[in-house]
């Protein structure tokens, strides 16, 4: 049975199937549109079973900002190529506009969306059909807040929102955004970092303060004795440097009992305090990297802090959440 363009350009748009498909779906459905639909249904559920195993490592990231909530979302696939399609790119854009009318608060509320004749769960499985790639929806974030602010990084692979307790200028909140954005900061302030992570911070800061402190007593000890520290700190350098005659091997005899002793003598007798100090001072310079609000201004030559911007805007404006999601390797 031939079917008319009329009839093809209606079941595309319909389905955002490509023209091929739909001409194909009413020749064997004999023009019945919904049975055509249903054909491209299948296909995509077709489609989507055979390639559940494979990894949806691309897709577009988009983010965006309504009132007192913004949500992040991100449609994934398999290539770039499809990523950048954009009827893809479109599809993530209109689901993540029902996210926001909806004020959604899971992945399983997005998916049940009523999209067109069926739901946003459907519609990517036919979207699936189409390119022949695995799809899946990812990332999915929001935040409530009395003010929001959002920010795509270009090419939709970086999305970021904010939220604020007060109002300020969308060029304030798009440059936090874009802190966020570029600075990958862990937590707002130094109470959202997890008890675990500080704890480890230091414990590794105290051991490598201790390592230092030894260190630094060897090296004394082997200037003391005539012993460049730098000719012994390692048994490739001894070796390779009494090749060069550089140093003799009763020099190299020394170093390693100086070494031994020394490390032994100086690591029983460190000052538990002044270790402490020196670990909390780390952790104190950690929280400066990974805190959003001790965070140096990027968008900023004078050297404040995010947290001092936003005090020269108002004494009491803060960012109380943010959440950020990137397909990129970080």
């Amino acid at each position: 049975m031939a079917v008319t363009m009329a009839e093809i350009t209606k079941l595309r748009k319909m389905t955002g199937a490509g023209m091929m498909d739909c001409k194909n779906a009413l020749t064997e459905a004999e023009g019945d549109m919904d049975k055509a639909m249903e054909i491209l249904r299948k296909k995509g559920q077709a489609v989507a079973a055979k390639r559940s195993d494979r990894e949806a490592g691309e897709g577009c990231v988009l983010a965006k900002a309504d009132g007192n909530y913004a949500a992040v979302l991100a449609l994934k696939c398999e290539t770039d190529f499809v990523a950048k399609n954009a009827d893809f790119v479109a599809l993530t854009r209109e689901i993540l506009d029902m996210v926001i009318a909806n004020r959604c608060k899971s992945m399983e509320e997005i998916l049940n969306l009523p999209y067109g004749n069926a739901t946003v769960a459907q519609a990517i499985t036919d979207r699936s059909g189409i390119t022949g790639e695995k799809m899946e929806l990812d990332g999915f974030n929001y935040v409530e807040a009395p003010v929001t602010s959002s920010y795509v990084h270009a090419g939709n692979r970086l999305a970021v929102v904010v939220g604020f307790n007060k109002e300020l200028s969308n060029e304030a909140a798009h440059g936090i955004a874009m802190q966020v954005a570029a600075m990958n900061p862990l937590a707002v302030n130094e109470a959202g970092v997890p008890e675990e992570v500080k704890q480890n911070e230091i414990n590794v800061a105290v051991e490598k303060t201790k390592a230092e402190q030894v260190q630094k007593a060897v090296e004394v000890a082997l200037k003391k004795a005539g012993i460049n520290p730098a000719h012994v700190d390692s048994e490739d350098h001894m070796e390779s440097n009494m090749a060069k005659g550089w140093i003799t091997a009763e020099d190299v005899a020394k170093a390693k009992e100086i070494i031994a002793t020394v490390s032994a003598e100086k690591a029983a007798n460190l000052p538990e305090a002044m270790i402490e100090k020196i670990a909390m001072g780390r952790l104190g310079k950690f929280y400066k990297e990974v805190c959003l609000l001790q965070q140096e201004y990027v968008c900023d030559d004078n050297k404040k802090t995010v947290g001092e911007m936003l005090k020269a805007i108002d004494p009491e404006l803060t960012v109380t959440e943010f959440k950020r999601f990137t397909l990129n390797a970080e």
